[in-house]
């Protein structure tokens, strides 16, 4: 029979590979869906492309490709494991077995790996070398993100014999402080003796002074534990003996030693040695209610990874919306049909995301959905764009302050963002007393009082966000030089769904964004009529349409040939040369939140040292590219180099629209703004090319292009600004790099809390203590 098999594989041994250096095998899940190993049909790698596919799609790939060699892989779990700390399942706390053999399509012959010997000697011999290549290759996930979601870490040696002094010490649940330096952040606990001190040899963004370490070299006590954010879930040990973090099992025990119950800790968020959030955990969550938990299509929750229910909150609401469901579930046997040979780099059934979305770090909800706004754009060509529900117009006016001259723009946008002003707090005078008290209790080293929440109106909010911004350096076309100027912002068009911002987070000295705590009287409808803008009126003057001189020296006036290389000059220094010094310590604080430090390097230097916000979202956008975290080399002159078009997460305007810091920088150039406009869409945003493309087209060319393209302008589904609240993202914590998000819908006229993989009715959704809030159009009936 081995023989016959034998025979059986010779005509396909062409198309049996070995896996080489940078082959992907993707041997842990189906490139279509979530099969593995573990599920009921297990999985087929391709031993030709080394893709994976559930029973499901195998054929489909056979049928397209002709591959018909498959490796079939199933695992067996025999015995779970008692686990302790209600730690995840993983591959290592199962007892399996696996199972590996060929199969030959379309007649599904197999042939058990074990018997591989059996066959003819010389397509053995081939055979097991691929064979053995692709179960000893690691998986594609695996190989493509070295900071995956499951971190090995191992139990202490220590853990189980660890002795703990009965010396009477007790933690208290606020007012922590080092013991050494008073220092209030980055604090740990000696597991052996009680000790409070100070840490500093994590790059988690808090600073120490090393006392945790000091106090192990003069004790020898090994284990210690972050106060920070100790909850039953999350308790960051760390062993000073063996070097390295740690799991310890008996962790609640050696709590309770201290007198720290760890069961009511899981409900607390510390931040800054001030008593903990108890109730915002407790409400958005709506612990201690009895939710009646519900099934079904719509209602199936998803697996937090690690820090994924950032990710998990803003895909649970945007598959609730119809347009994204049309798009990537009802479209679902097109994109099947119609993927490329290699799935698993196409976003239609990937919806991939951004290297840093996939990393074992908490990452901000809002740039994780302006990120997949961005991703959705670019890949939807040829099929129903389901942004369009989101897309509006905004427009802003610009009024010169010293001639009261005008000027209306219109920009695309996705997501409106809500000033929250803590100033017109209702109880304002409750938080100015409370801030009284803080303060004295720092002084006199005391526990800090309760913390009281602002309470702000949402009209107030409304007010905030139509406020005129002061302009100081605005440059008036009228005036030809510089003057104060004010905007403002008023829809041009309002979307389907309105997507509305709360402004919770500020930045602080370590440029981690802290959150504000407040509460907001968040409308279930919604009425923003009286925010449409209005365009010129009557009486108003407009600007004219000019744009700063450049000022050239008087001999070389006249010579296009140096004239068109002083202006190549000066775009070169605005686009590469903003900031011949590096702020290394700017670069430090990036370094700090977990990115290489070259990387970081190069952000502050293309983002011309404008702070670390700007840089960080010039990492998020860079973050894919070969050479991200090679050291920063300068490029010399005329040499191309990074356009500003593509220095930040979704800064750019889509749909082709020239950003407009772009557009700024070639009119200030003397040139008007139509032809720069036209000249950055025909040239993809790219500054240098821009340029070449202004010295290369006649002006009659430039405006008959120009009117071509507005007429295929961005898509927008304008109508009354009337809305519906019907879903909103809470987070829980003091900063977007920690903490945990959940989400509520209202689906069949029921609210719905999404936490994760546990879905149940709500009773009390916390619609005053939300990030992000989803509103749906009325109808006009």
């Amino acid at each position: 029979m081995a023989a016959d098999l034998g025979e059986l594989l010779v005509p396909y041994m062409p198309t049996i590979r070995v896996p080489k250096t940078g082959d992907r095998v993707f041997k842990s899940e189906c490139a279509f869906s979530y099969d593995s190993p573990e599920s009921e049909g297990g999985l087929y790698v391709c031993m030709n492309t080394f893709l994976g596919f559930g029973r499901e799609h195998v054929e489909r790939h056979y049928r397209k490709t002709g591959q018909s060699v498959y490796m079939h892989l199933k695992r067996h779990v025999k015995e779970v494991r008692n686990l302790e700390l209600n730690r995840d399942f993983n591959g290592d706390e199962y007892d399996c077995e696996d199972e590996a053999k060929l199969v030959i399509f379309p007649d599904h012959f197999e042939i058990p790996l074990p018997n591989i010997e059996e066959l003819p000697a010389l397509v053995s011999e081939c055979v097991t070398i691929a064979c053995d290549a692709v179960l000893n290759a690691a998986s594609a996930y695996k190989k493509q993100e070295p900071d995956s979601w499951d971190e090995e870490i191992q139990v202490s040696k220590h853990a189980r014999s660890l002795r703990q002094q009965d010396n009477g010490v007790r933690i208290p649940p606020s007012g922590w402080k080092c013991q050494k330096c008073e220092m209030k952040e980055n604090l740990w606990l000696n597991l052996s003796d009680g000790a409070v001190l100070c840490g500093k040899w994590f790059f988690d963004g808090s600073g120490g002074n090393g006392h945790a370490l000091d106090h192990f070299k003069d004790t020898n006590f090994p284990l210690a534990v972050k106060l920070d954010n100790l909850t039953l879930d999350i308790a960051d040990i760390y062993s000073f003996d063996e070097e390295e973090a740690v799991l310890d099992p008996q962790i609640s025990e050696h709590l309770q030693h201290f007198g720290i119950d760890i069961i009511p800790i899981q409900r607390v968020h510390n931040t800054n040695g001030m008593r903990p959030r108890v109730s915002e955990w407790e409400v958005i969550q709506e612990s201690g209610m009895k939710l009646k938990a519900v099934y079904g299509s719509g209602f199936t929750g998803i697996k937090n990874l690690g820090n994924s229910c950032y990710l998990g909150t803003i895909m649970q609401v945007l598959f609730s919306i119809p347009e994204f469901q049309r798009a990537y579930v009802g479209n679902l046997q097109r994109i099947y049909d119609y993927s490329p040979l290699d799935p698993s780099t196409d976003f239609s059934t990937q919806i991939n995301g951004h290297p840093e979305f996939s990393s074992n770090r908490q990452q901000d909800a809002q740039k994780f959905f302006l990120h997949l706004i961005n991703l959705v754009e670019r890949n939807c060509v040829g099929l129903e764009n389901p942004n369009n529900a989101f897309r509006y117009l905004v427009e802003e006016r610009v009024q010169c302050c010293q001639t009261q001259k005008v000027r209306y723009t219109q920009k695309v946008d996705y997501l409106m963002q809500l000033p929250a002003p803590i100033e017109a707090a209702s109880n304002r005078e409750e938080l100015i007393a409370y801030e009284a008290k803080r303060n004295e209790a720092e002084e006199n080293m005391r526990a800090p009082p309760e913390p009281v929440r602002a309470r702000i109106p949402f009209t107030a909010c409304l007010q905030a966000f139509t406020e005129p911004e002061n302009v100081p350096d605005f440059w008036s076309s009228e005036l030809q030089a510089k003057s104060a100027g004010v905007k403002t912002s008023r829809f041009a068009s309002f979307p389907e769904y309105l997507v509305v911002q709360i402004k919770k987070f500020t930045f602080v000295v370590d440029w981690v964004p802290k959150k504000v705590d407040l509460s907001i009287d968040m409308p279930d409808f919604l009425d923003l009529s009286r925010l449409r803008g209005t365009g010129l009126q009557a009486g108003e003057q407009e600007l004219p349409d000019l744009t700063p001189p450049i000022v050239l020296p008087e001999d070389t006036r006249g010579k296009k040939g140096f004239f068109r290389t002083k202006i190549l000059t000066n775009l070169y220094q605005s686009t590469h040369s903003w900031a011949p010094e590096i702020d290394e310590s700017a670069a430090m604080q990036l370094a700090e939140m977990g990115f290489p430090l070259e990387a970081c390097r190069k952000a502050i230097y293309y983002t011309g040292n404008m702070g670390p916000e700007m840089a960080f979202n010039w990492i998020i956008a860079h973050m894919e590219e070969p050479d991200f975290a090679e050291p920063l080399a300068l490029p010399t002159f005329m040499e191309p180099g990074p356009s500003v078009a593509s220095s930040g997460l979704a800064a750019t305007p889509l749909d082709n629209h020239p950003p407009e810091e772009s557009i700024a920088i070639l009119t200030s150039m003397g040139f008007p703004r139509r032809h720069t406009v036209q000249a950055l869409k025909a040239t993809n945003n790219n500054l240098e090319r821009a340029l070449d493309w202004i010295f290369t087209h006649t002006e009659r060319e430039e405006e008959e292009e120009e009117t071509s393209d507005d007429a295929s302008g961005p898509q927008i589904k304008d109508g009354p600004g009337r809305y519906e609240l019907f879903a909103f993202i809470s987070h829980i914590g003091a900063s977007t790099m920690s903490g945990h998000y959940v989400c509520h819908i209202k689906k069949e006229g029921r609210w719905v809390i999404f936490n994760d993989h546990k879905v149940c009715l709500s009773e009390r959704p916390p619609k005053d203590l939300g990030y992000i809030y989803f509103y749906r159009r009325l109808s006009s009936s």
